[in-house]
């Protein structure tokens, strides 16, 4: 750094004669000029505090201008008074700092008002690139020429030594231990007074109400933040960034790091809105590669920012480092982040899943539940992921053998009772809660809501185990394949449920009712999985003929299994009115006795002789008011008379043309007035 003089003028009295004289007073300079070069620095010291108290007790501070704080005493001098102490303070500060009287030194550079830059200049590895060579500041051309000519003050500390110890001790003064120890003090000591010095010079810019956003101020405040982070002044450190500060981010970061001050860095971080790095230092003590005692939880941090940030692309990113570490939050966070947003294609919607997919397999699974059961995704490759995950669950829990066992028992209990109510109901109502249980509802669910996941892959998975245990998921799955047969007879011949058989047939293919889906919505783990089938139940439009024809192959897998015989005339005495007599009758075994459908056929008989009389009543009352009709519209007939039709230019009509007459013979209809049903086909109309 270069520094500009500028000159102080030494007389002020000019004799004008001859010759021009000047007559040159015993100033404050001229004393401690003298005091200095003979080496009696304490007495120069004392000559400026005198001098300093002299001019402090003529001063008169006006109280109404004195408002909030006392300005500093060279405030309330002459302009030159201030300059002459200012400049003995620093030339006093100067020598002491040449001689390694580092706390000296900064006591009377304090009082002179040095620019804290000037003193920083001298150290090196504390001022970075705050400035440069080619800045330049104002100093008294006394002062520079008599400031240290070594470029720092390591160098200042090895010049000393060596004009003090050189040549007695050996081999050197740089590598003796005692000057080596002696060098080692006196550079902390010369860092204390660096921190003591810009510590005061913040405190007096604070009561001056100065401190702003300019070069001093930012040397000062980084280079004190430097000096806390590597003297371990944690408090301190922190103290000073809470306060207004002009720290330089880029000067201190390394400093920081290099000596484990991660909160204040991150201090830093969250002052400057820079999220980024931010979350970087946090995931680094998450992590454990970085360790700060006073950042006690880094990712509840991680969390707590990323849930108050807008930046979309930030939290796709750390919410998925996030799901690697905690799950449930990473997930979360990205399901929070898709709420918002508009729908986006199923290709990204692929791509981010396989993205938490890599982190956690497990989270993977809850998101991929919220793009089809609460995003509703239509994407058919979704669908069948998460039918696999379903199934891979429900697998999973069949190979606990106690799992296995109780759902085989059930199974077996409920197809050797005859049962009102449903399998599923009844497995409901006596399965205490856990895990297995709800996954089963869960898969149950979505294979009967979803029509978009690939059944024949799930049907696959599910036959070795479905002669007893899965019986109800493979009559799902084989009603969405269409395979209604195959479907009823899972539900008749192995479960022995026939209320879930004719519910399939009453629902179009549907096992599962609207009322047992809404009653399991009451438990916050299937809420979300039941929604979707309510919704499409709601909406659901029951096709007549299906349920017919569903109701036939019912009956038809009653007819196969003769101890369903009471169940198949029960479904005819219920349903005749579904049924028609001549689809059922050859079905029925010949040894059935006739009391079996005699309740069938007589209610057949009775509405086909009932459709039958209805259809004569409606067509004679039809008869009626055509009459009725006729009669009202012939007085109006009568009186419009001919309808009479002329042919277009050009018309190739019916009519015969008289080229010479120019006239059209035109044949039309023309009614009978006589009889108005009536109508005369050939009349003909001459129209000229």
């Amino acid at each position: 750094m270069a520094f500009r003089s500028s000159t102080f003028p030494k007389s002020g009295i000019l004799l004008l004669g001859s010759n021009v004289q000047s007559l040159v007073p015993s100033t404050l300079i001229s004393q401690a000029e003298s005091l200095l070069e003979g080496h009696r620095i304490e007495e120069a010291v004392d000559l400026a505090d005198q001098q300093r108290k002299k001019l402090q007790a003529n001063v008169v501070v006006d109280e109404d201008e004195v408002t909030f704080s006392i300005p500093h005493w060279t405030h309330l001098c002459m302009p030159q008074q201030a300059d002459e102490l200012r400049y003995v303070y620093q030339r006093i500060g100067f020598q002491c700092f040449t001689e390694t009287m580092f706390e000296d030194a900064g006591k009377n550079l304090f009082n002179g008002e040095l620019d804290p830059r000037v003193l920083v200049s001298y150290y090196p590895e504390l001022r970075g690139t705050l400035f440069t060579a080619n800045d330049s500041l104002d100093i008294y051309a006394g002062v520079s020429e008599r400031m240290p000519a070594e470029a720092s003050v390591d160098d200042i500390i090895a010049a000393n030594l060596v004009r003090n110890y050189s040549p007695y001790l050996k081999p050197n003064t740089q590598t003796a231990p005692p000057t080596a120890e002696l060098r080692r003090i006196l550079g902390m000591a010369a860092v204390d007074m660096l921190e003591v010095f810009l510590k005061r010079c913040r405190k007096r810019r604070a009561v001056e109400g100065k401190l702003g956003n300019d070069p001093a101020q930012a040397v000062v405040d980084t280079v004190l933040a430097k000096i806390y982070a590597q003297s371990e002044k944690t408090k301190e450190l922190y103290t000073l960034i809470q306060e207004p500060h002009s720290i330089v981010l880029s000067e201190v970061e390394s400093v920081f790091k290099a000596n484990g001050q991660y909160n204040a860095l991150c201090m830093l971080y969250q002052q400057l809105g820079d999220e980024e790095r931010l979350l970087q230092v946090w995931s680094k003590l998450a992590e454990g590669e970085w360790s700060d005692e006073d950042v006690q939880n880094p990712t509840e941090n991680i969390f707590n920012l990323l849930s108050n940030s807008k930046n979309r692309a930030l939290i796709q990113t750390w919410a998925l480092w996030l799901t690697r570490r905690d799950p449930e939050r990473g997930i979360k966070l990205l399901i929070s982040r898709e709420s918002g947003k508009r729908p986006q294609r199923p290709e990204d919607d692929l791509l981010l899943l396989e993205q938490i997919r890599e982190a956690s397999p497990a989270a993977s699974a809850q998101f991929l539940e919220y793009l089809v059961l609460q995003k509703r995704s239509i994407s058919r490759d979704l669908h069948t992921q998460l039918a696999a995950v379903c199934t891979d669950q429900l697998l999973a829990s069949l190979e606990d053998k106690n799992v296995a066992r109780l759902w085989e028992v059930k199974a077996t209990r409920y197809a050797e009772k005859r049962n009102a109510a449903s399998f599923l109901s009844v497995f409901m109502s006596t399965t205490p809660d856990s895990p297995s249980k709800f996954t089963r509802l869960k898969c149950l669910l979505f294979f009967q809501s979803s029509a978009l996941y690939d059944a024949e892959l799930v049907r696959e998975r599910l036959l070795p185990h479905a002669k007893r245990i899965l019986a109800l998921e493979l009559a799902i799955v084989n009603g969405k394949l269409g395979n209604h047969h195959d479907a009823l007879a899972s539900l008749v011949n192995d479960l022995h449920d026939s209320a879930s058989a004719e519910t399939y047939c009453t629902l179009n293919g549907e096992v599962i009712p609207v009322k047992v889906a809404q009653s399991l919505a009451n438990d916050p783990t299937l809420r979300i999985w039941t929604a979707a089938l309510t919704s499409k139940s709601r909406q659901k439009i029951i096709v007549e003929d299906k349920r017919k024809e569903l109701l036939k192959t019912l009956l038809q897998v009653y007819m196969d299994d003769e101890s369903a015989s009471e169940r198949a005339a029960h479904l005819l005495n219920s349903q005749a009115k579904n049924l028609d007599v001549l689809d059922v009758m050859p079905l029925v075994p010949p040894k059935w006795p006739l009391t079996a459908v005699s309740s069938f056929l007589t209610r057949s008989l009775r509405r086909t002789v009932h459709a039958r009389q209805e259809g004569r009543i409606v067509r004679a009352l039809s008869a009626g008011q055509n009459l009725e009709v006729k009669e009202r519209t012939w007085l109006i007939l009568r009186e419009e008379g001919m309808v009479v039709e002329e042919a277009l230019d050009g018309d190739d009509g019916d009519g015969e043309y008289n080229e010479k007459a120019g006239i059209e013979k035109v044949v039309s209809p023309v009614q009978d007035e006589k009889n108005p049903g009536a109508w005369a086909d050939d009349a003909a109309v001459e129209v000229t």
